[in-house]
């Protein structure tokens, strides 16, 4: 397509006619990969006589080519731009970078550090040697601009990365420096120097983000840039053309010198200047600069803040730094007794004013008060707020100079409150009284320890904060809500005064203004938190909860959801009657936020971590009705569209809360329906295209399909779950290229398909088991060795003649056994199992083991009978041990539900082995993660979270706090097994019995004794918990 052509169709993409633009943009993504489109594209951007529309068109495709196609992700792809066209635009597009309108600019800025981020230094190594060039020409801006782009490659890369900026500053900053000085020294200085020096300080503080190089830890180089930072520090910034406009004036090239100024010299004294922070090599620098710079730093900045104390204008990020600084120079001697001589002035007639209630939040709250209350709980906006910075400055100086200021800063908050209460209601001084308050809140976790505010708490609160609840000022009656929520924890002396401040919480949710509706809510939580008999909040309930989804339907915030949580929580099941209600405010407030951040090309960061928090309260809703079965139904047609859109990558953002709410709902629901069914074909295609990192979360609904719904899994063949579980498993774990820890779940999975489906999965015991040992041979990571050995024993325990039959088939029998009981036999130093540590992994192992017992002689020869026997006892012992520890730990923690251990190995286990027949020489090893508890929480704490491991590969162990979801072998107890399958094993082949008997020594035979006594023991333990059951339930 030649320039004429391709300037036709993007003058076309401007079309007011939608078909023409449809179809020009068809014609651009038709050619976009023919040879020189590239080319031509920068042609139109850099042609002066072409219409600047058609221009930006232009240069917005050539900026998202480039971003796409520049260099391939995969590095094994093809790149789709011709070498050729690649380095066509490399030598053009420096020449062009300055000459072109700013509109144009940021687009080919964004291209070159696509560019720079892929081609620099390999394969465009040129481009440091343009750079110093134009330094010296006239290209200066070019040269800067390209500069800044190098740098901020290397901003946040540490170590052996930051190579090649090394090379780009000795190449560049002598020149920059000089350029620096010419710049700074200019008197009556226009904009475009403005924006010029900006440029210098932003390669500056790209340079020495991570680290100081070495051509600026110079004295005299460092000197020389400190004293052009100090210049424009203090020199006043010009006032001819500076906008009035708040907005525009803040992004005014000459304040953001001022700020980027700020930044680094903020920098260099909190990464490099602080002495403790330093390492031996940097602790020259640090004195250096704690002694030559920092006090000249701090006395600009009380300057520059004076200007504000005086009426003067400083931008908030600027004000917001400065601040910084100051709270870093409390602690430290110098700098305090530096700014102890100016201290009263900063503290009350600076500091205090920035935390009382202004114009501008008085416009917004009057204009804008969603944008107000979002403000208000924004961290973003917190960041960059001189109001938090003032207020982190005084919970600084508190906190450690509080000697020296927390009782002066304490009597002057008093005198306002006092000076407030004084005068008639027309004259009082509610900005003064509302930052009184805030700084009272603030100072909340100090005044709650330190005598005499302490005692005194209950007394500031009635007579200051709660009469502000009915204030005639919106803005104070919020503060008191904040305030209130900040000491609901308080012990109050008088319940009525902890009513009061719960009921006046409560009214202020239904408070004429929207952000004292909010700050109420929020204060509820805290108040919800404290409170210890729920009759105070339970009359008021209803209303409450309406009043809250009111307001949920006005706001998006994540805390309003928390609140949620927390009430919920508190009230359990007597939350049962609103359950469905709240569900369906819940999920219609979810909605509200998903569409909106949707509807936003800036996605909208309070709308989705709202919608995330809709999710956990449903989550904590169906948590507390998780006893009432009969709830789920009703629930889940509410609940099914969300499900149904979020398992897709529409929900890749909240895709782990998804599966939470859908964990409850397979495994609360009395059954699972065919509706609910309709989920699983979503969770196997999202695993085995792009959600292998959400496995272990997957793996609980799967479970809980195959465990609850085991006929429809198995009889349904459309769709066909069994084949659509193998297609996803074998995906997984023939994948070479995931690792060992990705793919843990799959092999769990397996376990939960034979122990659910036994007996009628015959046909799938041969594929499983071999993408097993294929999986296994090349598996390096412990804890998976085990899970892939356990889903041998499994297949064993499901069918052991099958089993064993597949294996020889395989060729791999000898091998596996070999390698279990190698696996079974290793121990680290200490004497304590190495594999197979937690209780389920050896009763896993004692059922496969167990059942090979009873397979005749041409199956299991005499030696190898006895090798499993021995193997079985030993394991069988161990099982013990763990069981008995985690018992005995249980009740020592008074039924603590946390007791839960996963690598204390028990190295003695004395007592056991004693009482197995032995003296003590057995390997007893407690390492119990898992116990009674679990049976009887029914999984309900725990089968919504999935095993979160931790592992020291140091020395190949591993610690798993696997919660075991619930399993058709929880009812088998191996001890009893063994013990009926010897029986039996006596009964139907006496002579092999015998032989097998013979063959034991004393060591064996006396722990034979002792499990078969032990599971006499068990025996009777389980017929009594069946009828204490049985009771129970009549």
């Amino acid at each position: 397509m030649d320039l004429n052509s391709l300037a036709l169709i993007l003058q076309s993409v401007l079309s007011p006619n939608p078909n023409e633009r449809k179809a020009a943009e068809q014609s651009l993504n038709q050619f976009q990969y023919t040879p020189q489109h590239l080319v031509r594209l920068l042609q139109i951007i850099v042609d002066g006589h072409c219409d600047l529309a058609v221009r930006q068109v232009a240069s917005i495709h050539f900026k998202n080519f480039i971003g796409k196609n520049w260099s391939p992700l995969d590095p094994d792809e093809q790149s789709k731009i011709l070498p050729s066209d690649k380095d066509m635009v490399r030598e053009n597009i420096l020449v062009f970078v300055p000459q072109v309108p700013p509109l144009l600019r940021v687009q080919l800025g964004e291209c070159l550090k696509t560019i720079i981020n892929a081609d620099y230094p390999e394969q465009w190594p040129s481009v440091l040697h343009w750079v110093k060039h134009n330094l010296q020409d006239q290209q200066v801006y070019g040269a800067l601009f390209l500069l800044r782009i190098l740098c901020r490659k290397y901003e946040f890369r540490s170590d052996e990365e930051r190579t090649p900026i090394y090379l780009i500053i000795e190449e560049t900053f002598p020149h920059l420096l000089n350029i620096f000085k010419r710049l700074v020294h200019i008197p009556n200085p226009s904009i475009e120097v403005a924006d010029l020096i900006k440029l210098v300080c932003k390669i500056f503080w790209s340079s020495i983000y991570m680290e100081l190089p070495k051509q600026v830890l110079d004295p005299n180089v460092f000197n020389e840039w400190m004293s052009l930072f100090l210049n424009i520090l203090e020199r006043p910034v010009p006032l001819e053309g500076q906008p009035a406009d708040p907005e525009l004036r803040k992004s005014w090239g000459w304040w953001k010198v001022k700020k980027w100024t700020v930044h680094i010299l903020n920098r260099l004294y909190t990464r490099f200047g602080d002495l403790k922070l330093q390492k031996s090599e940097n602790r020259i620098f640090a004195q250096m600069f704690q002694k030559n710079y920092a006090g000249k730093v701090l006395e600009c900045y009380l300057n520059l803040l004076n200007v504000i104390r005086v009426g003067g204008y400083l931008p908030d990020r600027v004000i917001n730094l400065i601040l910084q600084y100051l709270s870093n120079s409390v602690s430290k001697t110098t700098m305090y007794n530096l700014l102890q001589q100016r201290l009263d002035i900063v503290l009350f007639e600076i500091i205090f004013p920035l935390m009382c209630f202004n114009d501008d939040d008085q416009k917004l709250w009057d204009e804008d008060p969603h944008e107000y209350v979002r403000k208000g709980y924004d961290i973003i906006e917190e960041l960059y707020s001189p109001r938090t910075a003032a207020m982190d400055f005084v919970s600084e100086l508190v906190r450690k100079r509080g000697k020296d200021n927390l009782q002066k800063f304490i009597l002057f908050i008093v005198e306002i409150f006092k000076r407030y209460d004084e005068v008639s209601v027309e004259y009082r001084a509610y900005r003064q009284k509302d930052g009184a308050l805030l700084a009272v809140g603030s100072l909340c976790d100090k005044l709650r320890k330190t005598e005499p505010y302490k005692s005194d708490l209950e007394h500031m609160l009635v007579a200051h904060v709660f009469p502000e609840f009915s204030s005639p000022v919106g803005h104070l009656r919020a503060k008191a809500a904040w305030v209130a929520g900040q000491y609901a924890d308080v012990k109050f002396s008088d319940p009525n005064n902890f009513r009061k401040a719960l009921q006046s919480v409560v009214a202020g949710m239904r408070d004429p203004e929207l952000p004292v509706r909010v700050d109420s809510v929020f204060a509820l939580r805290a108040f919800v938190e404290a409170c210890n008999d729920l009759g105070e909040i339970r009359p008021v309930l209803p209303q409450l909860l309406d009043e809250f989804f009111k307001l949920m339907n006005e706001v998006e915030n994540e805390d309003l959801v928390f609140t949620l949580e927390t009430i919920v929580d508190k009230f359990g099941e007597e939350i049962a009657p609103y359950a469905l209600g709240l569900c369906q405010n819940l999920a219609a407030a979810f909605w509200k936020c998903i569409n909106s951040a949707e509807g936003d090309d800036e996605v909208d960061d309070q709308g989705a971590l709202a919608a995330v928090g809709c999710l956990r309260a449903i989550g904590t809703i169906l948590e507390s009705v998780s006893r009432l079965p009969h709830l789920f139904v009703h629930i889940e047609p509410i609940l099914l569209p969300i499900m149904s859109r979020m398992l897709t990558t529409d929900g890749q953002e909240i895709y782990e809360e998804v599966l939470e709410v859908l964990s409850y709902m397979t495994f609360f629901s009395p059954s699972i329906s065919m509706a609910m069914w309709s989920l699983w074909p979503l969770m196997t295609e999202a695993l085995t295209d792009w959600a292998i990192d959400f496995f272990p979360n997957i793996l609980v609904p799967l479970d809980n399909y195959i465990s609850r719904g085991t006929q429809h899994f198995i009889t349904c063949k459309e769709p066909d779950y069994q084949q659509s579980l193998w297609t996803m498993i074998s995906s997984v774990m023939g994948d070479t290229k995931l690792e060992d820890n990705d793919i843990e779940p799959a092999p769990k999975l397996i376990e939960v398909l034979f122990q659910n489906c036994r007996g009628q999965v015959d046909h799938w015991v041969e594929p499983y088991l071999r993408i097993t040992v294929e999986r296994l041979r090349r598996t390096e990571r412990p804890h998976l060795k085990c899970l892939l050995m356990q889903v041998i024993a499994d297949a064993l325990y499901y069918n052991a003649s099958l089993t064993l039959n597949v294996l020889q088939k395989l060729g791999v029998a000898s091998e596996i056994f070999n390698l279990w009981f190698q696996m079974l036999q290793q121990t680290k130093k200490s004497g304590a199992r190495t594999n197979f540590k937690r209780e389920h992994d050896k009763k896993v192992c004692c059922l496969g083991l167990t059942s090979l017992l009873p397979l005749p002689m041409d199956q299991l020869p005499g030696e190898a009978l006895e090798r499993v026997f021995k193997a079985t006892l030993d394991l069988l012992v161990a099982y013990k041990d763990q069981v008995a520890e985690a018992a005995e730990e249980e009740g020592a923690e008074d039924d603590d539900m946390d007791g839960l251990q996963t690598d204390g190995e028990d190295e003695d286990g004395d007592e056991s082995e004693k009482e197995m027949g032995e003296d003590g020489d057995g390997d007893g090893d407690g390492d119990g993660d898992s116990n009674s508890s679990f049976k009887k929480m029914g999984a309900q704490e725990k089968v919504f979270h999935p095993e979160e491991e931790v592992y020291d590969d140091s020395d190949d162990d591993f610690s798993d706090d696997d919660e075991e979801m619930q399993s058709p072998i929880d009812e088998i107890d191996p001890f009893v097994l063994f013990v009926d399958t010897v029986k039996g094993l006596q009964a139907s082949d006496p002579l092999r019995f015998q032989n097998l008997t013979q063959t034991l020594d004393f060591h064996f035979q006396a722990l034979a004794n002792g499990v078969a006594q032990h599971a006499e023991k068990r025996r009777l333990d389980i017929e009594k918990e069946k009828l204490n059951k049985a009771a129970a339930a009549s």
